[in-house]
């Protein structure tokens, strides 16, 4: 059974290259461009990762991460947010914070290994 990964990202030509890539990398998985919707989503696709911008049209990646880890049965999660404005380090140690994050432009060799890390298996 392969591993299902949640994409959010507002930016519909990397949705779909990121899709493209994680599919013929053996991954399922479901896109989003838009955040209102991602808990619904969660509850019916039953992600293994969640890979999610930061800036989304009228939300912030960091605040649904948050929720995703504040919600019970969701906490271990992983998420990994994508930013090209915000440097994200800092967000790693605060309450809420996500598993990792990639900085844009990445390599998606890069995001494939991170999505390894986060999915314990090399």
């Amino acid at each position: 059974m392969s591993h299902r990964i949640l994409i959010l990202d507002d930016d519909t030509d990397l949705l779909e290259l990121m899709s493209m890539l994680l599919s013929d990398n053996g991954y399922e998985t479901l896109t989003m461009s838009s955040g209102e919707k991602i808990f619904e989503a969660i509850q019916m696709f039953h992600p293994d990762l969640v890979l999610m911008d930061v800036m989304l049209a009228g939300l912030d990646g960091r605040i649904i991460c948050g929720r995703i880890k504040r919600e019970a049965g969701l906490h271990g999660l992983p998420v990994i947010l994508i930013s090209g404005t915000h440097n994200l380090e800092d967000s790693l140690l605060q309450k809420g914070a996500p598993n990792d994050y990639l900085a844009k432009p990445f390599d998606m060799t890069f995001l494939l290994d991170k999505i390894k890390t986060q999915l314990h298996f090399n």
